[in-house]
């Protein structure tokens, strides 16, 4: 069975949000960011050379690594010093993303369920390759007669980042110290003001995790997916801003926008979680079934 062009699209997104496996990458050239001995993240060599003009607080180590000084030895004491690095880095302009500084502190671990090391600000993670944790909310509805129709946002033109692409109908990084449960409701009342009693009503359904790098960054991320069908007559309003509208598409039509442009990528790779999980795409019909399933839950844990 030939691979049709929506396929084909489909596996170019995933090799595309994958890059950082792919042959050539610049994982090859990389060093490691560790903590504690344990790697968490990797370190471009243009902001391994930046971070280590600040020998008081980063260290290249001679297998090549990027570490800490001794002397940080606490969450506090690791997150407050780097902070200090970053915040000089962002007035030299030396690093254009950090000019997108949100004033968001995620936690840095090895693992999820591993206690955080430090925390770190938002815009500074894709420079360490750290792995950054949010939730994404598919909310749907299921029509009398079975037919499945998905709620889907218009970021707002106005977005540091997708300006004006299509969204889940709420979604949201993991901030320090911020429950999964915990921010999926948030995020239900501030971007679509979901009532709470509704947005509680979430089901967990497991995750979308890839890594790719872009210029000097290197975005490993890690999305706890959610469901959550809504009652047919509860139409999403804008909360806060970070959506200009939402729209209730029949599945069809959100299979075929998947495929194009219009959506923030990885919000793509979720939507395509939901087809496949829920049976919109099926192993029979689909001869990239096993690539599109392999290419939503890359990991380099432990690597």
């Amino acid at each position: 069975m030939s691979v049709s062009t929506w396929s084909y699209k489909i596996l170019k997104l995933l090799q595309k949000m994958n890059n950082f496996y792919l042959p050539g990458s610049c994982r090859a050239d990389c060093a490691r960011f560790e903590l504690n001995k344990v790697r968490v993240g990797w370190v471009h060599p243009r902001v391994a050379s930046l971070l280590t003009r600040h020998p008081d607080v980063f260290n290249l180590t001679p297998g090549g690594a990027v570490t800490l000084s001794d002397h940080l030895d606490s969450y506090a004491r690791r997150s407050e010093a780097v902070d200090a690095v970053l915040r000089t880095l962002r007035r030299e302009g030396a690093l254009s993303c950090l000019q997108g500084w949100r004033e968001e502190k995620y936690d840095v671990m090895p693992k999820y369920s591993d206690p955080p090391l430090m925390w770190m600000e938002r815009a500074a993670t894709s420079l360490f390759g750290v792995k950054q944790y949010g939730v994404h909310i598919n909310g749907y509805t299921v029509s009398g007669n079975g037919q499945v129709s998905l709620w889907l946002a218009r970021r707002s033109p106005n977005k540091q980042t997708y300006a004006g692409l299509l969204d889940h109908v709420a979604a949201g990084g993991l901030a320090a110290g911020d429950g999964i449960r915990q921010t999926v409701v948030k995020e239900c009342l501030e971007e679509a003001c979901i009532p709470v009693a509704i947005a509680q009503k979430a089901r967990p359904v497991g995750t979308v995790s890839y890594t790719y790098s872009y210029h000097e960054e290197v975005f490993a991320e890690s999305l706890f997916v959610f469901d959550l069908e809504v009652p047919l007559d509860f139409k999403p309003r804008v909360g806060d801003g970070e959506v200009q509208e939402f729209y209730l598409l029949p599945i069809d039509k959100v299979k075929e926008l998947v495929a194009t442009d219009e959506f923030k990528p990885n919000c793509a790779m979720v939507v395509l979680d939901f087809l496949i999980r829920h049976s919109f795409i099926e192993p029979d019909t689909e001869p990239s079934y096993q690539d599109f399933v392999a290419g939503l839950h890359q990991t380099l844990e432990g690597s």
